[in-house]
């Protein structure tokens, strides 16, 4: 017999066809609420639509079923391998009017003498009544994530900031379940045991109820949290970051993430940090790279110079004949390292030779007295090394 053509799973739930299950979760939940029947009294249509909804999902989030869906959509596949004959994919709607060729299945499981075995070929899209999926399954909430700016100094020293935020916390009107309280009754179309028998020609077998989503009890959804059973929530915390923190290193906060669905664990909440650069300092790992400035005197005869450090002033010797771009270490004098507690990193110091401006004719005069005493050419090996 004629049945109208049902429409794509896919199309149904408005999701492509690589949807990732939370993706054909929330776009369940999204549908599931718009056409719920105590949201549409008396709509047929959109009761219709709520159990179309929830046949879709019922398959599509079920990994095998899913499988077989994709491989032979609403054709079921027969004992040699190819759809019979007006064949449908039972799925959790309406009876079709659907006549099955038992010829060589084996009933018993066993598949003996090549037979394909019943309990095979239709494990693969029921689980059985007591693992049918629904709605109200248990989930876990999901993580969170916080970026918050601290300065160099607090980098350095560690500090303690207090943060604002949004989570997702159980509804204290409905306390997480989702409906009205006091308002639940058994549900009329599965008597309360949240299962029905579908009927396909000459097959029987269990479903989760559409209308109550294998609850078993029907209630007004709490207009409190739209039937979500959890509400944004503003919450302020007390993070602490350690000496050496940098940008991109992560503070996590156990539970402290959006809580789950049905009593499921919360997430957690994880602080990402951003530093501020800093004028002098800049940081490469757990060393902490400077550029000092030194005058030609200190680089040619050498000497002893203060440089700045993130602990107060140290003191770092110039050897002699420095030139610009020579790099000496301060061990020990660089950042905190955030993984290994009261080891630090060095402070790398670069030096800059400084060429006086010769303002001063008396300057001027010593500066040619020098080159006479030093007469020595710092460009006479480059024409050497630049022959090609």
């Amino acid at each position: 017999m004629a049945t109208t053509p049902k429409q794509d799973y896919y199309e149904l739930l408005g999701v492509p066809r690589k949807a990732s299950v939370k993706e054909l979760r929330a776009a369940y939940r999204k549908l599931a609420r718009k056409f719920h029947p105590d949201l549409n009294p008396g709509d047929k249509s959109a009761e219709e639509k709520f159990k179309q909804v929830q046949e879709a999902y019922d398959v599509l989030s079920d990994t095998k079923k899913r499988q077989m869906y994709d491989q032979f959509g609403f054709n079921v596949p027969g004992p040699g391998g190819g759809p019979p004959p007006g064949a449908g994919y039972g799925g959790a709607g309406a009876p079709q009017d659907i006549h099955f060729d038992f010829g060589g299945f084996d009933f018993g499981g066993g598949g003996a003498g090549g037979a394909t075995s019943f309990k095979d070929l239709f494990g693969q899209f029921f689980r059985g009544a007591n693992a049918a999926q629904t709605q109200h399954e248990v989930e876990p909430g999901t993580d969170l994530e916080y970026q918050i700016d601290i300065t160099f100094a607090e980098a350095m020293r560690g500090t303690v900031k207090k943060i604002s935020f949004t989570r997702l916390d159980v509804c204290n009107v409905c306390h997480g379940a989702g409906v009205a309280p006091g308002d639940e009754k058994a549900c009329p179309t599965c008597g309360g045991t949240g299962q029905v028998t579908q009927v396909s020609g000459k097959m029987r077998f269990q479903v989760t109820c559409s209308r109550c989503g294998g609850r078993g009890k029907l209630g007004s959804i709490c207009r409190n949290c739209s039937g979500e059973g959890r509400v944004p929530r503003m919450e302020t915390l007390d993070v602490r970051f350690p000496p050496g923190a940098k940008t991109g290193s992560r503070v996590r906060v156990a539970g402290r993430g959006n809580v789950g669905t049905n009593g499921g664990p919360p997430g957690d909440l994880y602080i990402v940090t951003r530093v501020e650069p800093h004028p002098f300092f800049e940081r490469h790992g757990d060393d902490l790279h400077t550029l000092v400035p030194i005058t030609v005197t200190e680089a040619s005869l050498g000497a002893k110079v203060e440089v700045p450090t993130i602990d107060g002033r140290a003191q770092v010797r110039i050897p002699p004949g420095t030139n610009s771009g020579k790099r000496l270490r301060l061990r020990e004098k660089g950042a905190p390292s955030a993984g290994q507690s009261g080891k630090r990193g060095d402070q790398i110091v670069e030096v800059q030779v400084v060429v006086p401006k010769p303002e001063d004719e008396k300057v001027r005069n010593l500066l040619r007295e020098l080159s006479k005493l030093d007469p020595e050419d710092p460009r006479k090996e480059i024409f050497a090394q630049a022959t090609i």
